[in-house]
């Protein structure tokens, strides 16, 4: 699909994800054993044939640029089109953080303006799914759809949120010809049981005429301010396009904790790794090694890792070393981190290069795990 942009907008830190957001954007947090979180979003878009995306950063998007770079991995370091970085543009008073969606593609104006695309898919980066864009597309050209919105059937109780999160949960009311005709923003109970995904199709031209008059009337939220009133008014055609399979949105310690032992489930990986590929920056690294009277049951121990000690029902991310009598339990453990010898650690997440000494002791609760950010010693 030549005739279609991409761009990915990535939330500003959210203080639910804790130490894991203190040095990094969302979309770049680590994932899977060694993926990163856009690494889903860049994979569903290039895999839809998509070849000209923008990524809108925001403060602390160091780890991800270096994450990402040119977008080799993603065949999307092209001469024409490609992968383009839209840091913010920081000024005494802007620190580095847009007010929404809005605000940030108001400041990427140049960008929309010079692309050639007729269509533009707008999308968030902190979710976990594996799918195809292309039916949404097809819908969205043969129903004449001025608007065409992504979404799933949930429970709303099966949601990990926080209140305190600055993201909104949109969900929308769809008759039977999949038009969509009201919209809920963050409601207390909510009327419909249909998430908008927080991935819409539209016009590149439309976009942005949408977001011009949006900016001149004052308006922020996407959502509230500029799609909720063309969808009561039926202004304009906005169709709904149903996504089923997995999906996890990453925005509170309890959700990433979740999905990253959702993996353990062979479904759940079969589905999210067995159809299309999920691209990600390579490092190369040596097998992992089990050393004699190494115990390792129902896990994911990913490239460089050594293990000497127990590992059950854990992620082990790359170069991780688990000494001799130590034991590890529904653990996430990223990047060259060091376990030494005796060490106990239960429902724990640690970020990279973190050292437990020996005969340490950490024991978390499952609904809320322990965080250790990264480069500590303890």
């Amino acid at each position: 699909m030549n005739d279609v942009m991409g761009i990915i907008y990535t939330s500003k830190d959210d203080l639910t994800m804790r130490e894991l957001t203190s040095q990094r954007a969302v979309a770049a947090i680590p994932v899977a054993g060694r993926y990163r979180i856009i690494d889903f979003t860049l994979s569903n878009l290039v895999n839809s044939g998509v070849r000209n995306v923008g990524v809108i950063a925001q403060k602390n998007y160091h780890s991800l640029m270096d994450h990402i770079g040119s977008g080799k991995e993603w065949d999307l370091h092209t001469r024409s089109n490609g992968l383009f970085i839209l840091p913010p543009f920081l000024t005494r008073e802007n620190g580095g953080e847009y007010s929404g969606v809005v605000e940030a593609l108001r400041a990427n104006f140049d960008y929309l303006r010079r692309s050639q695309q007729k269509y533009a898919i707008l999308t968030n980066s902190d979710y976990i799914m594996n799918t195809s864009f292309e039916p949404m597309i097809r819908q969205h050209v043969e129903s004449g759809a001025d608007i065409t919105l992504m979404y799933k059937k949930v429970a709303m109780t099966d949601l990990d949120y926080s209140r305190a999160s600055n993201n909104a949960h949109a969900l929308i009311d769809i008759d039977e010809e999949n038009i969509v005709r009201d919209m809920e923003v963050n409601p207390n109970a909510a009327s419909f049981d249909n998430l908008f995904l927080d991935i819409l199709l539209v016009k590149r031209t439309l976009l942005i005429h949408l977001i011009d008059q949006a900016v001149a009337h004052g308006a922020k939220s996407l959502d509230e301010e500029v799609l909720r009133p063309f969808i009561r008014s039926g202004a304009l055609k906005v169709m709904a396009y149903r996504m089923d399979g997995y999906y996890r949105r990453i925005e509170t310690i309890k959700s990433y904790f979740n999905f990253n032992l959702d993996l353990l489930n062979y479904d759940v990986r079969k589905e999210l790794f067995g159809t299309t590929p999920v691209y990600t920056k390579t490092r190369d690294e040596v097998p992992a090694v089990y050393r004699e009277g190494a115990q390792v049951k129902n896990s994911l121990v990913a490239d460089g890792c050594v293990i000497e000690g127990s590992v059950e029902n854990s992620i082990l991310f790359r170069g991780v070393h688990v000494a001799r009598g130590a034991s590890l339990k529904n653990c996430i453990i990223m990047q060259d981190s060091y376990i030494e010898g005796f060490v106990e650690l239960e429902n724990v997440i640690l970020d990279k290069a973190v050292t437990v000494r020996t005969h340490g002791r950490l024991i978390g609760q499952r609904q809320y795990p322990i965080v250790i950010g990264k480069n500590v010693t303890l």
